[in-house]
Order: C-alpha cells, then structure tokens, then sequence
C-alpha cells in the first residue's frame, strides 16, 4: 500500500479532520472519503529481516487490523484513552494494580501516592447529534487478566502492576498513565497494602500537557474491606477530559465505586 503519511505522532490524542493519515510508532491509520461515506483503517508494519549473502535486507509487511464504513462523510475522528478494562473484549469493568512493594499506612493517617496504569485508545465518530461513538479499540500496553478473591465469590480483573511513588511519574502516554491515589486509613490498625482495585465506570481520566492522569481515592475501612473511588481534576484547554467509553454509551451507572472486600 503505497501511503502519504500527513503527521508522525508521538501522542495521537486529538480530533481529526478527514481525510487524514497517521503513524505512530508501527501503527497507521487513515481515513478516506470515498463518496458520500468515510472508510476507516488501522494497520500496522511488521518488520522481516532477510540474510543474502551475509547482507541482512529489512522487509515490511503491512497487517490490517480493522476496516470500517462510516456512513457519514462530515464526521470527526476524535482519538483519546478510554477505560484500560476494553481490550481484547470486555470481560469486567474492574482494574486490578498490584503493587510492587507493600505500603504501610498508619491507624487514623491520609497520604497520597502515584500508581501506574496500562493505557488504552479508542477511536470515536462524531455523529450529526454531535454525540461521539466507538468505532475502534486497541492498545500499546500488555493485556492481562487476573482474580481477587475467591474462585466462587471473586471478581474478574484486568491486571496491572505497578511501582508505588511519591510523587507523579514520568510515562509514556501512550501506554502508561498514572493515578494520584488519596489513601484513607478510617481503621483504628496500621494497615498493609498490596494492590487496589477500581472500576471502570467511575474512572475519570484527563490528558494534556504531556501527562495522562486520573485522581482516586481508597478509603480503608478494616483489613478486609475498602472502597475506591474517582475524582474530578479543574480542566483548561490544554488539559482535558476524556471521553470516557462507559460515559459515551450514556450507561445509568447504580454504582461507580470499587469495593474491596478480599483484602488488600
């Protein structure tokens, strides 16, 4: 496929005009307008070494990855990370992060720490409401689910792990956010945490000025019981929100807070 690259990204997050071409990395996408209707394509460029006589030759083999029609050809592209509880089908909507290293928190104490989080993309159309719709998911990050607690009982997660610090780290947007997480100790013991689990649909997540960041809290209430939940950061317009993949399906959400009742 012989293609005009219109931009080489190193963060893809914005709306889009079409037609338009991008590369990020070794993933493309493009947009046509064929008709009255928009046509969609993801691929990315697998690189084959070949030996000839001791000479190595680098040979790309382009892979499509998704192809769809829009039927409406004055639509924006609007590209921005969702929920990372998508991909590859959406098994749950809660988010599992191991820690690395246990942390302590004293009886009656409140401290903040930065947790990491896998990042993933979705790509939305704007329709003549001026309403946004998923038309296609992928990621850049590793995809693992995990259990917390029991085999009859427990909840299906993604997995993450994670380094704990004390203040924001530096990513790469394209597969790591970070959390700033508000730990509550409401329990009369120090308590000892290992991991922490969040759902999805109350995740608020905000881009912009080189950082991709959502702001948490976990309340402890005993060493067997927490809860999670997610907060709002002041937005401008160089740092935004995005549009969340639950909050553009319009879901009436009964509970947007994780609760951890397995232990922490």
């Amino acid at each position: 496929m012989a293609l005009r690259i219109d931009r080489i990204l190193i963060n893809m997050f914005d709306i889009y005009h079409p037609p338009f071409n991008l590369e990020i990395e070794d993933t493309f996408i493009t947009v046509e307008i064929q008709d009255d209707n928009l046509i969609y394509r993801r691929f990315f460029r697998e690189e084959e070494k070949q030996e000839d006589n001791l000479i190595v030759n680098s040979l790309f083999k382009e892979k499509e990855l998704a192809e769809i029609l829009v039927l409406n050809n004055e639509s924006d592209i609007l590209i921005n990370p969702i929920e990372p509880v998508n991909i590859p089908k959406t098994l749950t909507s809660f988010l599992l992060i191991e820690f690395t290293c246990p942390v302590m928190i004293g009886p009656g104490d409140r401290k903040k720490i930065y947790l990491t989080f896998p990042v993933e993309i979705g790509v939305f159309v704007k329709n003549k409401e001026d309403e946004y719709e998923i038309i296609d998911m992928f990621t850049f990050s590793r995809v693992k689910f995990t259990l917390y607690g029991s085999h009859t009982q427990g909840l299906i997660c993604k997995h993450w792990e994670s380094d704990v610090f004390t203040k924001a780290p530096e990513t790469d947007i394209l597969r790591e956010g970070y959390i700033e997480l508000d730990i509550i100790n409401d329990s009369s013991t120090t308590m000892e945490i290992k991991q922490t689990v969040f759902n999805a649909y109350g995740m608020k997540i905000y881009y912009g000025d080189d950082r991709l960041t959502m702001k948490a809290s976990l309340r402890i209430i005993n060493k067997l019981l927490a809860e999670t939940d997610f907060s709002t950061y002041p937005t401008t317009s160089r740092f935004k929100r995005s549009m969340e993949l639950y909050t553009s399906r319009k879901l009436t959400l009964s509970r947007t807070k994780g609760i951890m009742e397995f232990g922490l």
